[in-house]
Order: C-alpha cells, then structure tokens, then sequence
C-alpha cells in the first residue's frame, strides 16, 4: 500500500510494500529511489542530476571483499534508470586517483582514468560527477536540481539565507564547475563541517544523503520541502512577483492562433544553419514571465544552473513584436524578425569570441533555442522534438528559479565566461561528437493523410523508422486512435501526432495543418494518401459516385496542398509533397470511369504544381501502386468485388490475377508503397520533381512514355 506524509510541495511516493521486495539489494534500491526522485519534476529535471550508493562486493579476481561505488552513468535520466544505465566502480581505485590529479588546469584528463576504475564490465560510461558521490563519505547520496534550492542558490544573499534557513545543517559551496577538483572541495568541506545533512552548490544544486536508501529519500524531500516553502512565503511579500505585470496575455484561443501564423516563420528563421524542430507552449509560468515589468531585467542574465544552461542557451530571443500584431502577411512579418534574429546571432557570435579559449571548439549554431513573444508564449527550437520540448522544459524551471530568488534576494545568472566555459567544455563536445549519426529524415515533419491504416500507415510508420516527425490524419476517429496509439508505443511521443480530418473541408484541413505547425514548428513533407474506390461501369456509376471520389481524390489533393504549400512558404526551407496516385491514372481498364479519370487528374496535378512550386525548391512527385491488397483499405465498400467482377475471377483469386500480369510476377505490399515515398524524400532524388515512380510489379501498359 502506498504510504504518504504531509508534504506540500514534494510528492512521496515510496511504497514500503515495493521497497521490501528487494530486500537487502542496495543497488536495486538505488534505482528504485531514483525512480521516484525522477517522476517528479519539482525535483530534478530529465536527465539531470544524479544518485548513487556504496556496496561491498567481492572482487572477481580475488574474490576479496571491495567497496564499490554503484552511480548514475552519463547521459542517463533519473525517471526511467535502469541498472544498466549505473556506472560500478571501485572505491579505493577512484580515491587512488588522487595522487595523480594535477590541478584544474589538468581536470579534463581525469575523466579517463574513471575507466580503469571500472568494477562492474557492463557500466555506463562513468559521468563527470563521479568524484563528487566518491569523495563523500555516504552510503546513499542525491544529487539533484530542484528550482526551490537553485532559488536560493543563484540568489544574491544565497550564503546567508542557506545558513538562517538550514540552522547551519547545509553548508554552502561556492559555484565551481562540476569535475574532480569540485569533488575535493566537497569531501573538505564534509570535513570542516561534521554532522551536516547536506550541501547547497551556488548557482548548481543540492547534496543530500543517508545510511540507507529511505533515509536519503526522506532527507532529500524534507530539505526541498523546506525550501519551497520559505519560498512560498516570501512571494510577494517584498514585492509583486516579477515586478508586477506589464501586460496581458491575449485569451488562449488567440494565442494559438498567433503561435500557429508565426512558428513556420520562427521555425525557418531558426534553421539558417541547421533545420530544426519546434515547441509551443503558453503554460502559466512563462505567461506570467513573459508579461512581466522585470523581463527586461532578467531575460538577457541566462540562466543559472548548468543544466538549464546547457539546453537553453547564454539566453532568449525575447520577440519585439506586439501581441496582437497581424501576422497573415507572412513575408512581411519574417522582414520585420529577421534583424532581431540577426543582431541575436550577431551577439552570439561576440560572446563566442569574447570568452573562447585557445582550443575552444568551432562557434556552434548562433540562433536562439527558446525564444519569448510577449503575451503568446515561448517557443523552443532544437534537432528533435523530444530536446525542445525538454529545452522548453528547462526554460520554466529557469523561470521557476528567477522568481525564486527575486522573492527572497536578487537573482544572479552564471558568468558569462562560466556559462561558457560549460557550453564549450571539451568533454561535453566529445558527448556530442559520440552522438548516433541522424536518421535521414530527422529534423522533417511528416503530414500523411489516409493514415489510420493500409498504405497511409505504412507511409507514416516508415517515415517515423527514418527519424521524421509524423502528423497522422484520418476521417475514422476510432483506427486513427488505435493508429496513433501502435505508432506512439514504437516511436513515443514526442514522434508521433494525430488529428481527425476529412480532406474535402478546408476549414478542417487549416485546423489540421496549424495543429501540425504548433506540434512541430512547420512541415515538410506531405504525403496525400486519403482516398476511396468505387468500381463501376459507366452506366452503373451515379453522380454522387462521380462526386465523391473528385471530391476525396482530386479535390483533397489540392486543398491539402494549398495550404501546407502556406507553410512551406513560410519556412523557407523547400519541402516535399507526394501524392499517391494508382497505375489507373495510366491505364484504361474496364468499370473504373470515375476512380481512373480522379486519379488521372491527381497525376496531371501533381506535373502542374511541381512546375509552380519549384522556384520554391518544393518538390512534387508521385507514387502509382497497382493491386495493393494485403492490408489495403483500398478494397472496402465493394471495390474487390467489382474488380473481380470486371476480369471475370472470384475475390480470392485477385492477389494471384494481379501478380501474373505484372513482369515481375510479385504482389505488391503496403511497404513497397512506403519505401518508393522514402526513395523519392530521402535524400538521394533532392533533384527530382515532377516525375512518377510505378510501384506494380511491372504493369507494360502503365510504363511512363
């Protein structure tokens, strides 16, 4: 049964139950206490902080008893720890490293040395906080992030309010850039200060510990508890927070609405120099930021924590455009941005050269990553969808932490030089060099319509295999959902989006495409693959036939591209629209009037708009399949039927009687589909426009002459 203590500001959420089941297994209980420290953000932030514990083992060689340091490896995150993300080491191997250490001019070399104190072969790659749990005399230790204790950290009189408010039972450790030498000045300062329950790290971060994991657990709530609740008494006792509003934000739905005409334009502005995804958001605490009299004042300080820093940059582009500006004239308005962006990069830029050092690495991308539009929101640009969001993440942690510190003192930002001493630090340009080569589609968004099953999925699931956000759309609420649920678990969330659309109304189809913009920041490739078939003969087909299927077929396709082509536009990045079309777009076959002469015009279409669009470097292209049955929607309401009707078979012979009239002799599956759309964006064919690729297994008659 889940216990709970009265906490306000902390969640508890040890279960006894769950805590007895590993029994005397420390490491086990390491990462359970992990866990929960991870699953609450008011803690730590993902993948920041770390935890560890000490165990006796025996030594594999000798068999001897040895203690053994069992702690967070680099790169991981707390909420989702396994043991596999642990780094094992032995104790008295890193405590020997002492001996060698050469001073701060030498600290990156110790790094290195981690390794030959490797315990455990199936270790994580040891972090740089490792000294920093070696040194400490402690059983279990917590090292973590939470905005009420970097409040009091990056706070002006951060000192003393540590000491009045902790009763001397957390001492005070000047900001030092994490490493070995920090790790000696903590186990100094363990040794100055006898019967402590922790340490505050100015401008960083917390150190808690126990004898056991419970007792840690415990110690770190309590401390942040009692943080958070200095905090709160002090909001607005002094003054208003933030100084007070300057402005107000506009209501929601107006918000969105001048966040989805601007990100397209933010988004292509960012990606001068690499293409990037974006974030949205208008939560609360950046509103009450944003619209604040004290922006001015502490936007351009940055932020204070490392972590924060890291993800957000030496600080926001803070827009100089009012929030009820009209945005509809898109090139008018990226005009009146495109200074600001520069002067930021301009800044950026000195910045670089005032602080690099002699083998600093090359300035990386000058352009923001969080950027705030005063009464809107914030938006936040990065490589994925999954590190902007986090970026956006660690932004209002940095807010959390300057209202803090503004309530009890006066925030201070890290130094400039510091800050960059950390964003260019050798080790973590090493981290970044060792990161897995891109997907070809990372960085795109994908909009495909006809997703929920068939060829449209298969599209959506192979552009989500190369790295691409996906935009599922579908009229059929219920497959979309089951869809979007299948694709999620394979690909998670921050890959995988849907919304309900019938590609006949436009209304729909401009909710669709902004819902699309504000999920991702833009689009870039757009697959039209909603569709339907009826098989008819001419006297056999009705009017309403005819209608539905230039309605769905031909005249979707042209909406859909109408306004994704806005977005493209707006973005300035090229782009690529793929029209599924069929080998009846060719080929005259029997009881096929309408669906044939539909999908006719849906090729001749697509020819018309990749002359248009190509002074745009918007690609057009498009994908003929022929007979795609396993899994294909295409043969619901009746359409096997009447094909077998027409060539005189029964519907089980279909799959056989398509297969023997091609040249290869092969069925075609809903992957060949997909794999000829990834052949033609993939990167290999950005030269290609206006041509079509036939996906038939060889149908002589459909051969483009």
């Amino acid at each position: 049964m889940l216990v709970t203590t009265d906490y306000n500001y902390v969640s508890y959420l040890w279960d006894v139950g769950v805590a007895n089941s590993f029994g005397n297994d420390e490491v086990a209980l390491l990462i359970y206490r992990s866990n929960l420290l991870g699953a609450d953000l008011r803690l730590t932030n993902y993948a920041g902080g770390n935890t560890s514990c000490k165990t006796v083992e025996a030594d594999r060689l000798t068999g001897r008893d040895v203690d053994v340091l069992w702690v967070k490896g680099s790169g991981g995150d707390l909420g989702t720890l396994k043991k596999s993300g642990l780094a094992g080491l032995y104790l008295e191997k890193l405590h020997s490293l002492k001996s060698l250490y050469r001073g701060l001019e030498f600290e990156d070399e110790m790094v290195q040395l981690f390794n030959h104190c490797i315990y455990d072969l199936d270790s994580k790659a040891p972090s740089i906080d490792t000294p920093l749990h070696a040194f400490l005399p402690y059983k279990h230790i917590d090292h973590l992030h939470p905005d009420a204790i970097i409040a009091i950290a990056a706070a002006k009189d951060g000192e003393q309010i540590t000491k009045e408010l902790f009763g001397g039972k957390l001492a005070w450790v000047k900001w030092q850039k994490p490493g070995f030498d920090l790790g000696l000045l903590l186990e100094k300062t363990i040794q100055e200060n006898p019967g402590i329950n922790g340490l505050i790290l100015g401008s960083h971060g917390l150190f808690t510990w126990g004898d056991t994991a419970y007792d840690c657990y415990l110690n770190t709530l309590e401390t942040i508890e009692k943080a958070s609740a200095y905090l709160q008494e002090n909001f607005g006792k002094n003054r208003e927070v933030f100084g007070g509003a300057h402005m107000e934000a506009l209501p929601k739905e107006q918000r969105e609405s001048q966040a989805g005409k601007i990100i397209a334009v933010l988004r292509g502005l960012c990606s001068s120099r690499n293409r990037m995804i974006g974030h949205f958001t208008d939560d609360a605490r950046v509103l009450e930021f944003i619209n604040s009299n004290d922006l001015a004042k502490l936007a351009p300080l940055g932020t204070s924590c490392p972590d924060h820093f890291l993800r957000t940059k030496i600080k926001p582009l803070v827009l100089q455009l009012e929030a009820t500006a009209d945005l509809t004239d898109a090139e008018e308005v990226r005009q009146q941005l495109e200074k600001q962006f520069e002067d930021y990069r301009a800044y950026y830029a000195s910045y670089y050269d005032r602080c690099k050092h002699d083998n600093s690495p090359a300035i990386r991308d000058a352009n923001p990553v969080v950027i705030l539009y005063p009464g809107v929101g914030m938006f936040t640009f990065a490589k994925d969808k999954q590190t902007a969001r986090v970026s956006s993440e660690f932004y209002i942690n940095a807010i959390n932490v300057m209202r803090g510190a503004e309530a009890i003192s006066e925030y201070q930002g890290l130094p400039e030089q510091e800050a960059f001493n950390i964003e260019y630090w050798l080790l973590e340009e090493a981290k970044l060099q060792r990161m897995p080569k891109e997907k070809a589609l990372s960085r795109k968004v994908a909009f495909v319509t006809g997703a929920s099953g068939g060829i449209g999925r298969a599209i959506a699931e192979k552009l989500a295999q190369e790295g691409a956000c996906v935009v599922l759309t579908d009229m059929n609420e219920a497959a979309l959902a089951t869809t979007k649920s299948e694709l999620t678990r394979l690909y998670g969330k921050d890959t995988i989006e849907a919304v309900v659309l019938d590609v006949t109304k436009p209304e729909a189809i401009s909710k669709a495409i902004a819902f699309a913009s504000l999920s991702f920041g833009g689009v870039d490739i757009i697959v039209n693959c909603a569709g339907l078939s009826i098989s008819k003969s001419l006297t056999e087909t009705t009017e309403a036939d005819y209608d539905l299927l230039q309605n769905v077929l031909v005249k979707g396709q042209f909406l859909i591209s109408q306004q994704a082509v806005g977005v493209l536009r707006k973005q300035k990045l090229g782009g690529d629209i793929i029209n599924i079309a069929s080998k009846n777009a060719l080929v005259s076959g029997p009881n096929n009037i309408a669906y044939g002469t539909a999908k006719a015009a849906q090729l001749h279409m697509s020819r018309l708009m990749a002359a248009e669009l190509g002074p745009d470097k918007i690609r057009v292209n498009v994908v003929n399949p022929d007979a795609v049955i396993q899994g294909s929607k295409i043969w619901e309401n009746g359409w096997a039927e009447g094909r077998a009707k027409s060539y005189g078979i029964t519907v089980d012979q279909l799959p056989a009687f398509y297969a023997k009239r091609t040249v290869l002799n092969e069925e075609i599956l809903t992957e060949d589909i997909a794999n000829a759309v990834f052949v033609l964006i993939g990167g290999s064919m950005n030269k290609s426009t206006g041509n079509v690729l036939n996906v038939d297994g060889g149908v002589p008659a459909a051969f483009v002459r």
